[in-house]
């Protein structure tokens, strides 16, 4: 994924950051990629009144221009048949139609048409008299902000990716871990559908999917890698500390965990980021905290207190205590589901 400032993922663990000409280097290839470009922002001009001041017919011209380099440089990184999102938001033709006309043109590129798509969403098609697809989302028109998207796909038949061929390093790398020397994924932790490899950067532990792991080993020797698989917590050479983000990964194994299930009014203080008193009977260490048998982060029971783990820079700073409970308690859900997304 190619975004403002240009971002990628590897679908669905791993999240790098480079420019396109990086990845360019790296010879990485994707089976889909969104180039969700820098542009003109007139899709933004209802909402964000800097947009509007910025706005100018050079700008227009530079980020066209702008947009056809990015895209030129990540193509190579588009296996055969592979797919491309190409995204802005704004509305003028100069940044969408006539450079989904270019990409075609100069890349090969085929223009693909969604499905599903409904009448009542009130899309706006193409604008310049092409008759390929495109889907542009006025304010007014249609809901939400405004934004342009086509869908292209490179010539060729798409394959299955073959894992990338290790090289000595990485041989002489896992036998280091299997031995023990070098980051592991404590037992338990995770659930079990699903081949783990330990990953370490900056004293945090991370676990890989095993099936990425060719790939995400090239991706970490080329690229700027911001966030893969599962974060598991930090080493601070005393045992790992688990991470809020693997209290709200799909993939924790719960079970393995002491947990307590607080009420309402315990959940608000914990998100707070106040002390919570845990029950006399809750084993020391690290104790799993839940709200509705969701888990929402973590407390160390170190037996005479316990010590509230959620992030500071997630607590919430609002002093307002609705007299409603009702109210609360929809916002405590709305919180909740926020922070698993």
């Amino acid at each position: 994924m190619i975004r403002r400032p240009p971002t990628s993922t590897l679908f669905p663990y791993t999240t790098l950051f480079r420019s396109p000409r990086d990845y360019k280097k790296s010879k990485l290839q994707f089976d889909v990629i969104l180039t969700d470009v820098p542009c003109s922002g007139e899709g933004m001009f209802r909402k964000d009144e800097g947009a509007i001041g910025e706005w100018s017919t050079q700008n227009v011209n530079n980020c066209w221009q702008l947009q056809r380099e990015i895209v030129s440089d990540i193509w190579n990184c588009l296996k055969p048949g592979g797919i491309l999102i190409y995204s802005t938001c704004t509305f003028n033709a100069h940044e969408d139609e006539e450079n989904v006309d270019w990409i075609c043109e100069e890349l090969g590129a085929e223009v693909m048409a969604l499905e599903g798509v409904e009448d009542t969403w009130n899309i706006t098609r193409n604008l310049t008299g092409t008759d390929f697809p495109v889907y542009r989302f006025i304010p007014g028109v249609s809901r939400g902000e405004g934004l342009f998207m086509a869908i292209l796909k490179k010539e060729g038949e798409w394959e299955a990716g073959s894992p990338a061929k290790e090289n000595r390093k990485d041989k002489k790398k896992d036998k280091k871990v299997a031995k023990g020397k070098g980051p592991e994924i404590p037992d338990g932790w995770l659930k079990t559908d699903t081949e783990w490899m330990p990953a370490e950067s900056n004293e945090t532990v991370y676990a890989i999917p095993g099936r990425w792991k060719d790939i995400y080993n090239q991706a970490e020797k080329n690229l700027k890698v911001l966030h893969a698989g599962v974060k598991l917590g930090t080493d601070k050479g005393k045992g790992l500390i688990p991470d809020q983000a693997l209290a709200l990964s799909t993939m924790l194994n719960k079970d393995h965990f002491p947990q307590v299930e607080l009420s309402y009014v315990d959940a608000i203080r914990y998100l707070r980021k106040e002390a919570v008193n845990l029950p006399a009977d809750t084993p020391k260490g690290y104790v799993l905290v839940t709200y509705r048998q969701v888990p929402i982060g973590w407390e160390k029971n170190i037996g005479n207190r316990a010590n509230n783990l959620y992030p500071q820079e997630w607590k919430i700073k609002s002093s307002h205590r609705s007299e409603e409970r009702t109210s609360e308690l929809q916002s405590l859900r709305h919180l909740v589901c926020r922070l698993l997304l």
